[in-house]
């Protein structure tokens, strides 16, 4: 049998196993190590079974594998344009291959993410501040550009925002799914989702037709550590989905750094905390992608890498600064719109920042020759140009 014949038939039955209903990754290694492959496993009925699952989930594959028809299914899913990999396929990410219980198949749409590149998770708060938004889209932008690729879970905040900008900057990202890639969640990223799909990948473990059930992201988040070789953390509140996803990066072996908050922030509680646990500080995107670059060329031969699980550690701490972190640095300086605005409101936008602050606030900031001028009106025009965003009644903010 050629190859090529093989791969396929391992794929057709490979397919009908991931599909299996409440199987979990250990589970499916097992069934297949035991005999011999998904093949060998289809064909070998429920006392073989029974040597890898408990009484009801073999009754619920028999149910599952009495209603399948392995070829018509595998092509369906592939004329649908999706594909599979599993563990013991060449073109199975290897950096995901390393990690504890790795994901027996990926469902895919796109190209999967490239082993000669460095990739970088950047993950965060779904209901993020501007001043969030803007150091997204400055990191998306800065690994983009940089040719470095970019994961995340196309969640709606810091995760869609980040992707959005790596796209924009010409580089590659993949979004991992809580769902089948055949389902766009959550549904309002449809526009980054097809864009993903074109130029870089969706991905998940569950196969189509899969809900975004609730107790599917937690498996997800793994992946998306486990496909990096480095995880950024953009605001965390203290108890938080993302501080669980730093966790099984820290048990990966994956670095970990995180860009620093207000201490009275609360969406910066868990990055704040991750500092003062030993994590790297991401003070400048430049900085960041040069250090990540000596990290990869450092450490790019990932058979013979034996990273030390459990800690959070700096990259290239022979370079960081007094104090610890990353070398001194800042995201770029915020900017005024492209289009020039009007003179008189340029100096207004400069007053404004991340903070929010109150029209009486503002126009203290701002030179006496303004203290008269019509700033409620000069603010909303802001707003409307894009340059602002008013946050609460008569409080204002630079747009993200």
């Amino acid at each position: 049998m050629e190859r090529n014949e093989w791969r396929e038939r391992e794929g057709i039955y490979a397919c009908w196993l991931c599909s299996c209903p409440d199987m979990g990754n250990r589970q499916m290694h097992l069934l297949s190590e035991l005999c011999g492959g998904p093949e060998a496993a289809y064909f070998a009925g429920p006392k073989s079974w029974g040597r890898a699952l408990t009484p009801e989930q073999v009754e619920r594959l028999k149910i599952h594998t009495a209603g399948w028809k392995p070829k018509e299914e595998y092509h369906r899913m592939r004329e649908a344009g999706t594909e599979l990999v599993t563990v013991g396929d060449a073109l199975y990410p290897r950096r995901l291959k390393e990690i504890p219980d790795a994901p027996y198949g990926l469902f895919f749409r796109g190209r999967l993410p490239e082993e000669g590149v460095p990739a970088v998770a950047v993950i965060g708060a779904r209901e993020c501040s501007e001043y969030g938004k803007y150091v997204a889209r400055r990191l998306g932008e800065a690994l983009g550009r940089n040719g470095m690729q970019l994961i995340s879970g196309m969640a709606r905040g810091i995760d869609g925002i980040s992707q959005e900008a790596a796209l924009e900057a010409g580089g590659y990202s993949a979004g991992v799914l809580g769902c089948g890639v055949d389902i766009c969640y959550p549904a309002r990223n449809k526009s980054l989702y097809e864009r993903l799909r074109d130029r870089g990948a969706v991905l998940s473990s569950y196969p189509s037709g899969t809900p975004a059930y609730a107790r599917n992201f937690p498996p997800r988040n793994r992946i998306v550590s486990g496909l990096a070789d480095a995880v950024v953390v953009i605001e965390a509140r203290a108890r938080s989905g993302t501080l669980i996803t730093v966790d099984m990066a820290l048990e990966q072996g994956r670095e970990v750094y995180v860009v620093p908050g207000r201490v009275t922030d609360r969406l910066s509680d868990g990055c704040n905390r991750l500092i003062r646990q030993g994590a790297g500080m991401l003070l400048s995107p430049e900085e960041f992608v040069e250090e990540i670059r000596m990290l990869w060329e450092r450490e790019k031969d990932f058979q013979t890498r034996k990273p030390q699980a459990g800690s959070c550690r700096r990259a290239s701490p022979e370079k960081t600064s007094e104090g610890g972190g990353f070398p001194r640095g800042k995201f770029p300086e915020k900017k005024i719109p492209e289009e020039k605005l009007p003179q008189e409101l340029e100096p207004l936008c400069r007053v404004l920042d991340f903070t929010p602050k109150s029209i009486d606030e503002i126009r203290g900031a701002l030179p006496r020759s303004y203290q008269d001028k019509p700033l409620s009106a000069w603010l909303m025009r802001l707003t409307m140009e894009g340059a602002a965003v008013q946050v609460s009644p008569g409080h204002f903010c630079l747009k993200g």
